[in-house]
């Protein structure tokens, strides 16, 4: 599939269809601007008839019932929707087409050869399209008119496609038909850059092509949203978070989750010769539910998208029912009404997944388009109910929160998880509401939206057997206002993150016993902040498997990635396989590496572990590649944090004032000498030595700055308290005074690759990037042999993956005795830092350089 060639057709093709659809709004005046009650009589000098103008009105409500208040913001939400709904709908009829699946047999954007034409437009006459008015496609003929005959063949064929995929194209007698743009098929237009653009062959080649379309369409919104810097909003979120799941990871996913049910129930199943990704279980520890028949199986993903997840899900589960002897055309309908389960927040998303499971479901069963079975794929839509619509008594005005998160849905989603009291309080008014509707339309409409919300949340509260997700990716610093503060409330442990927060809420999703995979960013493995998570996961489930990726090796992000997959429940003593691909550089060799590691357990990158032997780790870090003697050192050997006292620094808080290169500065103004804050203060001098992290260096070096510490660092702290005017002293910005000076052991607290221990000789203060530990120096010289060994890089490995080597997790690295051993590590400490100090001191940098070793 030629991935440039869809990127480029998805970006060009968004701008003419907005463009498109912006003209002919204005066609009927439709405006950002707030419009006069009364309507015109004519736009730009053009008459309108009766009906243009009741087609107007309906238009400037729509506006105005998206703003919500706002009519530019409604226009703009108009134009976006019409843009990406007739999108996806040209889209929808190429992919049919080409596949001959639309019920006319005639192509609507090629000829008869494939080039760019319309076999329906060549054969008006003849074509069958139901609903369509032969004598009006006489008329439009006769006229000469192709792009009105075009058009009305267009909507024609969308009208008899809303019959059987309502999901894309829901009756156009709206807004939608209204706003079709103009001149599709003109040379330079949107159907030539899609038939001439993409190959036949990418649009044959698998359904997939439609998920890579919704991906680049809104690739511009996700760049624009994230230079912005601005807070998600529910319009921005679903580009935001945007992200189709490589093809590879979702067969893994889902063959170790839905698959991994199957075998578990089935073992002599032949469908294990079909899944390439699947690690065999541990025979020895196992636990599944039982299944009789495919029909029994459910699967979910909470965040569906585009559906890549549920169309091979569709796949497996269609090999289940021809293994257990299910005629071929009956069993698509049986998967989309018995097994799979869809929820999104971005409804063009919902639209695609729904077309592509319906072209699964077509590929096998020819007539799948009449028989009126529907894909379970489902919009969370917000809906809005006050307190003050609900009659007295009525059980929901007890459940404020319940409200006030379903009038936000399409931003919570799928985190939303009612409780077994909201629910009983949606089914208790559902009830006594459509009772009380007859007869009374006010009462009606309050009736319908809570029946509305109990269906939203009767499949919130659903349990499957199986979920599949890749949840969306996004920090706490870019929520909105009302999400920040939802996400803080319900998901306090994992609120960094909406994927964080998506795995905590996933297994809710799951039935007690059922399998579980995900794709997500690998920082919950190890960093601190979730630290709860990954003891949730270890105590109370159970890790099957874990893949984890190189930092290049996802191309739809510059994130670290990982996939993973868990039994809900906990399963004493069960062993996971692990695979890790680090030392595999690139998108491009990651699958290839998994499959080996997968087929040749002995190949290296392929580990078992029993998830309860982390503990014995600090943090309990997924630290699965971690030998047995590793983790016993964490036992049996001292924390680092017990012998030394690792400090952070302090903070300028203006580098470009207080901060100096020493060769910037008179000579006479600096002091190398200061053993103490006293010392330095009775100096009388300005510029003292400090410590601020550097290159990978060890031993020795490289100190080449000071810093304007006059006065015991006077004019930095009064500058500190100025600029942050809610602390009361400085000290939290300067830190660890008292330890300033003193000769320590000292590292970069981030670094692109190892990290490198570097000795620090009296005379000198530390930056909060140059990060130190003290203690005397005989402990020093063993404290840093030990941190420059392989043994510390192993350690550090899992304890700091991210690069950034925190005081905390220095602290905890375990020191094994070795008092034997001292002289012998005193002396190669002494000659190492004597030859890296050698070494420093032969660029003119250095403060002792005296000359260039080859002069």
């Amino acid at each position: 599939m030629n991935d440039a060639a869809i990127k480029n057709f998805c970006s060009f093709v968004r701008e003419q269809l907005t463009c498109g659809v912006e003209l002919r709004m204005a066609r009927y005046g439709v405006t950002p601007e707030a419009d006069a009650a009364e309507q015109p009589d004519a736009v730009g000098g053009v008459p309108l008839s009766p009906q243009e103008r009741a087609q107007r009105a309906d238009l400037l409500r729509q506006r105005d019932a998206l703003g919500a208040g706002d009519a530019a913001r409604g226009w703009a939400r108009l134009r976006d929707r019409a843009a990406y709904t007739w999108f996806n709908r040209i889209v929808a009829i190429r992919f049919m087409e080409l596949r001959d699946y639309l019920p006319s047999r005639a192509r609507m954007f090629s000829d008869e050869a494939g080039a760019l034409g319309s076999q329906a437009l060549d054969q008006a006459l003849d074509v069958e399209i139901e609903g369509m008015d032969p004598a009006r496609v006489v008329e439009l003929k006769q006229a000469g008119s192709d792009e009105a005959l075009f058009r009305y063949l267009l909507l024609c064929q969308c009208r008899e496609l809303a019959a059987c995929l309502p999901g894309v194209f829901e009756p156009v007698g709206d807004a939608m038909e209204l706003l079709l743009p103009d001149r599709l098929m003109a040379r330079g237009g949107v159907i030539e850059a899609m038939v001439e653009g993409i190959p036949e062959a990418d649009w044959l080649g698998h359904v997939e092509i439609l998920g890579w379309m919704y991906q680049y369409y809104n690739a511009e919104a996700k760049d624009a949203f994230f230079k912005s810097k601005d807070k998600a909003t529910p319009e921005t979120l679903p580009a935001a978070t945007q992200l189709f799941t490589p093809e590879w990871i979702v067969r893994y996913m889902v063959q170790n989750s839905l698959g991994r049910l199957w075998m578990l129930n089935n073992p002599q199943s032949t469908l294990r010769q079909q899944m390439e990704y699947y690690i065999e279980p541990d025979a020895a520890h196992e636990d599944f539910i039982a299944v009789e028949r495919p029909e029994d199986i459910t699967l979910c993903d909470p965040a569906c998208g585009s559906g890549h997840i549920l169309v091979y899900a569709f796949e497996l589960l269609f090999a289940m029912y021809l293994e257990r002897g299910h005629r071929e055309r009956d069993i698509p309908s049986l998967i989309l009404q018995n097994n799979l389960r869809g929820l999104e927040i971005d409804p063009r998303a919902a639209q695609l997944a729904s077309l592509a499971l319906a072209m699964c479901a077509r590929e096998h069963d020819r007539r799948f388009f009449s028989r009126g079975v529907r894909a379970q794929v489902r919009v969370l839509a917000p809906v809005a109910i006050t307190e003050d619509e609900l009659p007295e008594g009525a059980a929901l005005r007890k459940h404020p929160q319940l409200l006030e998160a379903l009038a936000h849905l399409d931003e919570v989603g799928s985190l939303l998880n009612p409780t077994e009291e909201e629910l009983a309080a949606l089914a208790a008014d559902a009830e006594a509401l459509s009772r009380a509707a007859a007869g009374d339309m006010f009462t009606a409409n309050v009736a319908g939206r809570v029946a509305c919300v109990k269906d939203v949340c009767d499949a919130l509260a659903e349990r499957c057997h199986c979920v599949v997700a890749n949840p969306p990716y996004m920090g706490s610093s870019s929520f909105g206002p009302f999400m920040s503060k939802w996400v803080k409330k319900h998901y306090p442990d994992v609120k960094s993150d909406l994927f964080s927060s998506f795995i905590a809420r996933i297994a809710d999703f799951a039935k007690e016993h059922g399998e579980v995979g995900m794709m997500t960013p690998f920082v919950w493995m190890f960093i601190g902040s979730y630290e709860k998570l990954r003891v949730k996961l270890i105590n109370e489930k159970t890790i099957t498997s874990l893949i984890q990726l190189e930092y290049s090796g996802f191309a739809g992000a510059t994130v670290p990635i990982c996939t993973f997959t868990f039994h809900n429940s906990h399963i004493d003593s069960y062993e996971g396989g692990y695979v890790r691909l680090a030392d595999f550089t690139g998108a491009n060799v990651q699958a290839p590496r998994a499959l080996e590691a997968i087929q040749n357990p002995d190949c290296g990158w392929f580990y078992r572990r029993n998830a309860d032997a982390f503990k014995q780790i600090p943090g309990t870090p997924i630290a699965y590649w971690a030998s047995d003697n590793c983790l016993k050192s964490f036992v049996n050997g001292t924390p680092l944090g017990n012998i030394a006292i690792p400090r952070q620094g302090l903070a300028t808080s203006d580098n470009n004032r207080f901060l100096r290169k020493w060769w910037e500065v008179s000579p006479g103004c600096v002091s190398r000498e200061c053993r103490n804050r006293k010392d330095a203060v009775n100096t009388g001098l300005k510029w003292f030595p400090i410590i601020r992290g550097g290159s990978y260096r060890k031993w020795f070096g490289e100190y080449d700055e000071v810093v304007n510490w006059f006065d015991d660092g006077r004019e930095m702290k009064d500058a500190i308290l100025s600029k942050y005017t809610y602390l009361s002293t400085p000290d939290f910005v300067v830190k660890n005074q008292n330890d300033y000076f003193k000769p320590a052991v000292t590292w970069s607290k981030i670094s692109s690759g190892l990290a490198s221990f570097r000795y620090a000789p009296v005379g000198m203060l530390f930056e909060v990037a140059g990060a130190c530990m003290f203690a005397d120096e005989s402990t020093l010289k063993r404290i840093q042999a030990f941190c420059n060994s392989t043994v510390a890089m192993a350690d550090l490995s899992f304890m700091s993956p991210t690069l950034n080597y925190e005081v905390g997790q220095i602290g905890q690295l375990p020191i094994l005795d070795c008092k034997d051993e001292e002289k012998c590590v005193d002396t190669i400490v002494d000659s190492s830092r004597l030859i890296s100090k050698l070494d420093l001191d032969s660029f003119e940098t250095s403060w002792d350089f005296k000359r260039h070793p080859l002069l």
